[in-house]
């Protein structure tokens, strides 16, 4: 048996009918930049996140920028974010001009330990970046609360967390910006790049509105500096229709955690959902200090893992050459060493998932160890 990672295709022919009616629907339409779908598509997401206001933008990386320029990020300032995040979280920073700073994970969630973040505020910052890794939220409490103390927005990267719960309420809807990407691979994706940005208040919403489409207000009336970074009509006619699906998605996703969780423990570390949070498991990370000839072994044995993510951002040859590995990241630089993302997106198959968990453990009983 071969396991892929992530099997696209077969998510396609489950909705087929309703996502090829969605698109002949645009085609006919014979409008397909930021129309109806697009409007459409930010009520009902802003609605799932029980936030005000969504506004549709090209990709999660113009998500996270245009917020940092919504927020008031400038040349020169500082904004800090997870040492451990994909290196577009770094570079929606760099884009707006401003310096990234990271902190540490903490071990226990993988998220950004917010008992380090604040001995990296200066007067330069003028945001924090937390990102929900992995499908789970961050630590967001302390996370606001530190912000508050120094009159700072939290940007949130909720990329990686469509439908996740902090305290009973949805990602997106948590902090002064809520941005996610739908990447075809996410909880949430598109059939392309595409991304949106949450938020509760009109003013910023208008500004984002604004410097997504060149700033411009109406026809031909340029009121902002403003980029190109609009979504089109058939990215959000997808999204809309597979929306609806989100929710029973994620707990299938949940579903195939339980399933590794119970048939694993003991062969690797598992992740742990944390108190007052809902996991909606984008990735299902464990820890060996025998990942990479764990990884190999499922290779040969069909099954396909990725790392997420091999090296944290501020040791990344670019970073790590323009002065930007500024800290310590003793977590963060532990963790890539030993974790392992296992298949699981919601048309695994019991059968296949049960594969998985076989595969895995008969690496450590040919060893006679365990992690």
């Amino acid at each position: 048996m071969r396991v892929p990672f992530v099997n696209l295709k077969k998510q396609y022919s489950s909705i087929k009918a309703e996502v090829d009616a969605s698109i002949a629907r645009v085609l006919d339409s014979g409008n397909f930049i930021l129309g109806g779908e697009v409007e459409a598509f930010e009520k009902e997401f802003a609605s799932y996140c029980g936030a005000k206001h969504a506004v549709c933008v090209s990709s999660g990386t113009e998500a996270l920028y245009l917020s940092l320029l919504a927020a008031g990020v400038k040349r020169g300032d500082e904004v800090i974010t997870a040492a451990n995040t994909a290196v577009p979280t770094a570079t929606a920073v760099l884009m707006a001009g401003a310096t990234p700073v990271f902190a540490d994970a903490s071990e226990k969630d993988f998220n950004i330990d917010p008992g380090l973040l604040e001995k990296q505020v200066t007067k330069k910052t003028k945001a924090i970046i937390p990102v929900d890794l992995y499908g789970q939220c961050a630590d967001l409490t302390p996370v606001r609360e530190i912000a508050e103390k120094h009159s700072i927005p939290v940007i949130e990267d909720a990329c990686q967390a469509h439908g996740a719960l902090y305290e009973s309420r949805k990602a997106g809807s948590l902090c002064d910006f809520g941005c996610f990407s739908f990447y075809p691979t996410k909880n949430l994706g598109a059939y392309g790049d595409a991304g949106a940005i949450t938020v509760n208040d009109e003013e910023k919403a208008e500004k984002l509105r604004l410097l997504r489409n060149y700033g411009q207000k109406s026809r031909y009336e340029h009121v902002s500096f403003g980029v190109n970074s609009r979504l089109d009509e058939i990215q959000a006619a997808v999204l809309r229709v597979k929306l609806r699906k989100l929710d029973g998605w994620n707990e299938q996703r949940r579903k195939l955690s339980r399933t590794y969780s119970e048939k694993l423990g003991g062969a690797v570390s598992l992740p742990l959902e944390m108190p007052g949070r809902k996991h909606v498991f984008h990735l299902f990370v464990v820890r060996s200090k025998l990942r990479n000839a764990l990884q190999e072994h499922l290779s040969k044995a069909g099954v396909a893992t990725i790392i997420h993510y091999p090296l944290p951002v501020p040791m990344q040859p670019y970073f790590a050459q323009n002065g930007f590995f500024r800290g310590s990241f003793a977590v963060a630089s532990k963790l890539s060493g030993e974790i392992l993302s296992l298949p699981i997106y919601p048309e695994l198959s019991g059968e296949e998932a049960d594969f998985v968990c076989s595969s895995v453990k008969s690496f450590f009983d040919r060893r006679g160890s365990r992690s």
